[in-house]
């Protein structure tokens, strides 16, 4: 059994896209959020999934909540980490110490609308404002640099007339997203990788 942390900032729904997936030979050990509101820890919770919140702010510098994140994962024994919304930026300590076993769910098909400053509804703006007519996601490695690491899976998703910021991403993660990611999971976890 392949034993992931799943880590997000907000509601949670690829989260819940994976637990839906009931994924052979993965086990979700570890939710973890900076936000202590986040609806994701409550959907952990009621998948009885150990749910934690290790925020930035419970420390007095960013090395230190680097620190504590990764001993987290460490002492749980975690062996692939998955950012599912998570926004928060992950340490180089981090990358190194589980390098190839840190993945993350991008709304774009990367190298499109993707780097710093690049997430959630920014992303699907970003989409809209340059005119494309195919969107999608994206599940990549994650490496030392903001979405450059190897890719995984892409899944386009069509861009239709009258779409706003909030109905492209809609689709997006219902079309890409939650398919994806529980994909990627599975090829990873059962020699697909």
């Amino acid at each position: 059994m392949l034993k992931v942390a799943v880590l997000v900032s907000g509601g949670g729904t690829n989260l819940q896209a994976i637990i839906n997936a009931k994924i052979p030979n993965v086990e979700i050990s570890l939710v973890v959020s900076n936000n202590p509101n986040a609806y994701a820890l409550h959907r952990a919770m009621e998948a009885n999934i150990e749910a934690l919140c290790i925020s930035p702010k419970q420390f007095e510098t960013r090395a230190l909540f680097h620190k504590a994140l990764l001993t987290c994962l460490q002492d749980h024994g975690i062996e692939l980490v998955v950012l599912a919304g998570y926004l928060v930026n992950i340490s180089e300590e981090m990358v190194r110490a589980y390098k190839n076993r840190i993945i993350n769910i991008h709304p774009s098909l990367i190298p499109s609308f993707c780097g710093k400053g690049y997430y959630g509804l920014k992303v699907h703006e970003a989409a809209l404002a340059r005119g494309v007519k195919v969107t999608g996601a994206t599940v990549h490695f994650v490496d030392e640099g903001t979405d450059t690491g190897p890719i995984i899976l892409q899944k386009a998703v069509e861009v239709k007339e009258g779409d706003t910021p909030q109905r492209l991403q809609r689709r997006v993660m219902e079309e890409a997203e939650w398919i994806i990611l529980p994909k990627a999971i599975a090829m990873i976890a059962n020699g697909g990788i």
